[in-house]
């Protein structure tokens, strides 16, 4: 009976093959992971190109809180407070000239430039704020404004610095193609 190939007792287990490999993956996966790494790339590039855009803001929020300290404090005199106000206004104005091409900005002045901060950073300069700020920069002569006031005006300022839409065509630091 041995020599039936059709008997039972000619029979063995089955052989399972070994685990699967982790390494090397099939190249499915190699070109999944090669895509996601590009992708992280371009990510990265990304933030770095918008960290670097927005320098400048981080740089006049560093200046606007060290202003903010030099006015609104306890011991700052008038005099020291209109000339802080001027250095806001300075600060405003570089902020704007920096995110915006020269000829759109540098002429503005008055109620003009108060309805420009007010579209561009949807602050609120263009009523009693900006007649403060006005007052307080060009008139020697003008009340010193109360500790509500001021911290209002920074409040928009710092508003303005970090919300503003900077020109699309306009990068910070370099002049637009001509």
């Amino acid at each position: 009976m041995k020599d039936d190939p059709a008997s039972l007792a000619n029979l063995h287990d089955i052989i399972v093959p070994g685990p699967v490999p982790l390494w090397p993956p099939p190249p499915g996966w190699l070109w999944l992971l090669g895509i996601l790494a590009l992708a992280l790339v371009a990510v990265l590039l990304r933030a770095l190109v918008h960290w670097q855009r927005n320098h400048y803001r981080r740089e006049a929020l560093a200046q606007l809180k060290q202003l903010s300290t030099t006015v609104t404090g306890a011991q700052a005199t008038e005099r020291e407070q209109q000339q802080g106000l001027a250095q806001l206004s300075v600060l405003l104005k570089r902020t704007a000239l920096t995110a915006y091409p020269r000829a759109e900005v540098a002429e503005l002045t008055g109620r003009e430039w108060f309805a420009f901060l007010d579209q561009r950073g949807n602050t609120r300069f263009s009523g009693s704020l900006g007649q403060a700020l006005e007052n307080a920069t060009y008139c020697s002569s003008g009340s010193p404004l109360d500790a509500e006031q001021l911290s209002n005006l920074f409040d928009q300022a710092r508003r303005w610095i970090k919300h503003h839409a900077p020109a699309p065509e306009h990068v910070a630091g370099e002049t637009p193609a001509q």
